[in-house]
């Protein structure tokens, strides 16, 4: 399968190069960079200090979708929602692993896989997506008596708050109480906010340093605590799900599919 980068020159960019070229199966169709780079027509292998593969960096995307058979993209949503339109018109597989997706991007996201195959998850992760299943199993199995919190940190660059993962954690235990999570999230508390509402579930957000990505999920109840916690320490777990979702992809039907999918969960 020949793989394309979106934003292949950035810090997830080139581990996901590193680990296509690593990946029985998968082959460099090429990436994408802004217009100006300085990365622009360079082989992308190069960037990894690899030799060259014969896939060259571009900044026009359509140039990429048309060549690859699947593009992993871990840029912004604009960038993504953009992609997933480009995905479409050619009929090439996008693995999703952006972060704060809107419901409006993600609806875009479902309209472009009717004419293609998208794997979209707040995290590509498989220790991640597993976490996410305990969740859901875990707030099914434990009362309202039980109060949920998720505590995510991150590195100080990261941008969006709550992280895609602590959503997608908040997403998993709420549909393991067959809530909406809107109705019960806390996401922000600041001064005098009263008693903790029963059924609620609570985010709270650290950032700071290099820290790849925590996330804790704490059932706290009378008497005892039950928490469920990942630590990233490599961001080549999210390269590693993303390139197994892509070639899990080959032979699926058009349609918008999770990391839940592509393990099997």
């Amino acid at each position: 399968m020949r793989i394309g980068i979106v934003g292949c020159g950035g810090r997830m960019g080139r581990t996901l190069v590193q680990q296509v070229l690593e990946t029985d199966g998968g082959a460099l169709a090429g990436g994408t960079e802004r217009p100006g780079s300085d990365l622009v027509g360079q082989d992308v292998a190069t960037l990894v200090g690899a030799p060259p593969a014969g896939a060259a960096v571009t900044d026009d995307p359509s140039t990429l979708f048309a060549t690859a058979d699947a593009v992993i993209d871990f840029t912004t949503p604009a960038v993504t929602v953009e992609n997933a339109a480009l995905a479409a018109r050619t009929n090439t597989i996008l693995v999703v692993g952006t972060t704060g997706l809107d419901a409006g991007a993600l609806a875009r996201l479902a309209e472009a896989a009717k004419k293609t195959r998208i794997v979209q998850a707040p995290n590509m992760s498989v220790g991640v997506n597993l976490l996410f299943a305990l969740t859901r199993r875990v707030a099914a199995t434990l009362g309202v008596e039980y109060d949920i919190e998720i505590v995510e940190h991150h590195h100080r660059h990261k941008v969006d708050a709550p992280s895609g993962t602590a959503l997608g954690l908040g997403r998993a235990a709420a549909e393991g109480r067959g809530v909406d999570l809107d109705a019960v999230a806390d996401r922000a508390r600041d001064g005098h906010t009263g008693a903790r509402e029963d059924g609620h579930i609570g985010f709270a957000v650290l950032r700071g340093g290099d820290v790849v990505g925590d996330h804790t999920v704490m059932f706290a109840g009378p008497g005892e605590r039950v928490e469920l916690t990942h630590k990233a320490s490599d961001r080549v777990i999210y390269a590693r799900g993303a390139v197994r979702a892509a070639l899990w992809a080959a032979d699926k039907p058009n349609g918008l599919y999770s990391m839940t999918d592509v393990l099997g969960l």
